[in-house]
């Protein structure tokens, strides 16, 4: 990977991410694209999602900070002397991050291996792009939208958090799956925007960190070398600033706009992916990322 390749990839990953559009899908294919015509493969995606995970946290900083000090002070122990309601809006809110958390966790620990090779194949990720357009355009068209996240409840937070894990194929979307079902639920457009934000925290940091870890500095991928020093952090810093602003930009176009544009989008992107597999300008099976380019 050269220095301006590790560039693009930010930039992508960083306008990707937290639109309904599939920053994995759009990694994979931009990277065959490239001159090294390799797949950036699932560590480089999960460590460059440490970058836009970043933007999250600062930009929702204040919420953040709120909803975990609430949480800690409604725990029965502790040194508080004003022990906040379990009932409390901010409090329960960090109990439905966690439990929302745990589906995309057990299954990424389970399916690690064949989220690495067997689903980055890009017949599956053309056809997750197509699927979920038509899933998110019918819930954008058929949701109520009245619910605000003060109305979250336990079954909301682990239908999300069942939502979230269907991200783990490369196409569907984080962002994508979670709103889709925000949508369905009767969330508003903004609120299930918000929460996909809120809720990816956990996962996607403990993936990438992971990845960071077991990858990149014990070495124990085959291509660990390709994601080693620079170039990495470098793709990961231009993801976090491409991605503080996508958050913003997102936020207040939804709030008066639908979900319309990015379900043509993707299925256009689904089409063009289809195209170049036919017509054999890119190959379905990644061929992994190229050692110490």
């Amino acid at each position: 990977m050269t220095l301006w390749e590790a560039i693009v990839l930010g930039l992508v990953q960083g306008l990707t991410e937290f639109l309904p559009i599939s920053s994995s899908a759009h990694l994979r294919i931009v990277g065959e694209l490239l001159p090294s015509g390799a797949d950036p493969g699932a560590a480089f995606t999960a460590i460059s999602q440490i970058g836009t995970e970043t933007a999250v946290v600062i930009y929702f900083r204040k919420d953040i900070a709120r909803i975990i000090a609430r949480w800690f002070s409604s725990l029965p122990v502790g040194p508080w002397k004003n022990r906040v309601p379990t009932s409390d809006p901010d409090a329960r809110m960090g109990w439905f991050v966690i439990v929302g958390s745990i589906p995309i966790g057990v299954l990424g620990l389970f399916l690690e291996d064949q989220i690495d090779s067997t689903f980055r194949n890009l017949w599956i990720t053309a056809g997750m792009l197509a699927l979920f357009a038509v899933i998110l355009g019918i819930a954008d068209a058929t949701g109520r939208r009245t619910l605000t996240l003060d109305k979250l409840t336990w079954r909301h937070a682990l239908l999300y958090g069942g939502a979230q894990a269907l991200a783990l194929i490369p196409g569907v979307s984080r962002s994508g799956g979670t709103i889709t079902a925000g949508l369905f639920m009767g969330y508003s457009r903004e609120s299930a925007a918000r929460y996909a934000f809120l809720l990816a925290i956990p996962a996607v940091m403990a993936s990438g960190f992971y990845k960071l870890f077991d990858d990149v500095i014990l070495g124990n991928a085959e291509t660990s070398g390709q994601m080693a020093g620079t170039h990495l952090v470098l793709a990961t810093a231009i993801a976090f600033a491409v991605g503080y602003a996508t958050i913003a930009w997102l936020l207040r176009y939804v709030s008066t706009h639908s979900y319309a544009p990015f379900v043509i989008y993707r299925l256009v992107l689904a089409a063009v992916i289809v195209v170049l597999l036919l017509t054999g300008v890119v190959d379905a099976n990644p061929a992994g990322p190229v050692a110490g380019a």
